[in-house]
């Protein structure tokens, strides 16, 4: 396939793009898309049947967007902040992902919640540097999305937008002007499939979205002092692709999870159960997990800094054990 450098943004737009070009049922819904500072570049294409502005309410946004859905529609709901998802939960939960199960599958609910920014780094303080993925991964019913790269960001909303399940799609603010190779041609990643981003023998770091690219560098940092670190991205998070991890565990012996979410209840705790269930007998050391701390995202940015994980957390997590 051809391919080009794309930013991460510039995938997502061209997978949305592309998909409300081949698909007049998929549409847009969200806060500001229609006006003011997140206008969106569809607008003028598509018009405003098709681009809905909203009220600033999310639970109007996702209650919407399901009505939409049962009726034939394929919406993509935009919520601008993790955070947000907070003001609209039972939507989510008790509605969005069990309506199916009420109906005896009767009512599709094929709509795309796209989180677009999520997680720290920038000072935004408590209520707007969230990481709030592992919540949705204990609910039945919904599928998680969390892409690291331009090209995956591309072909995951593209089959999350065909996906006859509801997704959440989370997008980590850091990533939106990375630059990646994307296809031309059209082509969709499928969910529940892993990809291991390098090669190693000694660990397997497993880690995905902004932090994947950290532990990429620390790989590399620790590959000058002579370890061989394997770095897993599972690019969903529901279905997670157990086998891959599973595999890679198996060949290292160690296993760092890696996420900026806050430690306890986190993903990397449901990543580790698996390999003490399913793997125990392959380790050689105990499992280490990475994660912000357990309080409040500060917005002071040395005290954010401190909370959240970054390279040398990872480095020294991967040191214990080996």
């Amino acid at each position: 396939m051809p391919e080009r450098e794309v930013t991460f943004d510039g995938a997502i737009l061209e997978a949305l793009r592309e998909e409300m070009r081949r698909d007049p049922s998929v549409c847009l819904l969200g806060e500001c898309i229609g006006v003011g500072y997140d206008r969106s570049p569809l607008l003028e294409e598509f018009g405003s049947e098709r681009v809905r502005d909203t009220p600033i309410s999310e639970t109007a946004i996702i209650a919407s967007s399901l009505g939409a859905a049962v009726t034939g529609m394929r919406p993509v709901a935009h919520i601008m902040f993790t955070d947000f998802l907070c003001c609209c939960m039972d939507e989510i939960v008790n509605q969005v992902a069990k309506i199916r199960y009420m109906f005896g599958g009767k009512a599709h609910p094929h709509l795309v919640i796209r989180v677009t920014s999520t997680g720290g780094g920038r000072s935004s303080a408590a209520q707007h540097s969230q990481s709030l993925e592992s919540w949705f991964i204990h609910v039945p019913g919904l599928r998680v999305a969390y892409p690291s790269t331009p090209f995956d960001a591309k072909g995951l909303m593209k089959a999350a937008i065909r996906s006859d399940d509801p997704v959440i799609f989370f997008e980590h603010h850091k990533l939106g002007r990375m630059k990646g190779t994307v296809p031309e041609e059209d082509y969709t990643v499928p969910f529940g499939v892993a990809e291991v981003k390098r090669k190693g023998k000694d660990v397997t770091l497993f880690a995905y979205g902004y932090l994947l690219h950290i532990a990429l560098s620390a790989a590399e940092s620790l590959r000058r002092e002579g370890l061989e670190v394997e770095v897993v991205d599972p690019r969903t998070l529901s279905p997670l692709d157990t086998r891959a991890i599973l595999e890679s565990v198996k060949k290292t012996g160690r296993l760092v999870t890696v996420e900026e979410g806050a430690k306890t209840g986190g993903v990397g705790a449901e990543v580790a159960a698996l390999v003490a269930d399913e793997a125990f007998d392959f380790l050689d050391a105990p499992i280490k997990r990475v994660a912000a701390l357990d309080t409040p995202v500060p917005m002071s940015p040395p005290l954010e800094r401190f909370v959240l994980p970054d390279e040398s957390k990872i480095i020294e997590a991967v040191k214990a054990i080996v």
